[in-house]
């Protein structure tokens, strides 16, 4: 059984911004308040290397942001490249029917009639829907994640039900 992760990723942190300390982050996070000063984030998925926003402003598709402690750009420099994590404990409830990434992966899909299909390993997401990837004893399969094909998820049993598509599972 694939345990849940201790931590997730936020943010990637990109290139230095100017002299005084500022960089670019890419947001993975679809939680607004991430980047928003006074929230703390922890880089390298370690409780001991917190960062505390200082400020942040949109630029373009990423985020410019100022962390406490992070005074010049050579300072700015040693967290490039660098991915920014909070505890999977701070991740905010979900609405019915919504699941995190990373809860999914590693459950295994079954149809409706009890033939296992393979276990998630990925997540996709694409402009019209997000796509199960799994893998299985025929290979890889790749779910839509849509409730005309998704019949049940047990997140505690890490199973989730499929219906049967002609084309979309070997049968």
């Amino acid at each position: 059984m694939i345990e849940r992760p201790r931590w997730v990723a936020v943010g990637r942190i990109g290139s230095t911004h100017g002299v005084k300390g500022e960089v670019s982050v890419l947001p993975l996070s679809e939680v607004g308040s991430r980047f928003e000063p006074g929230a703390t984030v922890f880089l390298d998925e370690r409780q001991d290397l917190p960062l505390t926003v200082a400020s942040s402003r949109p630029h373009r598709q990423r985020l410019l942001v100022s962390f406490r402690g992070v005074e010049d750009r050579t300072a700015a420099e040693d967290l490039r490249g660098r991915y920014v994590f909070v505890p999977t404990s701070a991740a905010p409830p979900l609405p019915d029917g919504e699941y995190w990434a990373y809860d999914l992966v590693g459950c295994e899909v079954l149809t409706e009639e009890g033939r296992s299909i393979g276990r998630i390993r990925e997540i996709l997401h694409t402009q019209a829907n997000d796509v199960w990837a799994t893998d299985g004893d025929d290979g890889e399969t790749l779910i839509p994640a849509l409730k005309d094909v998704v019949r049940e998820v047990d997140l505690a049993g890490r199973r989730i039900i499929v219906r049967e598509v002609p084309g979309l599972t070997k049968a």
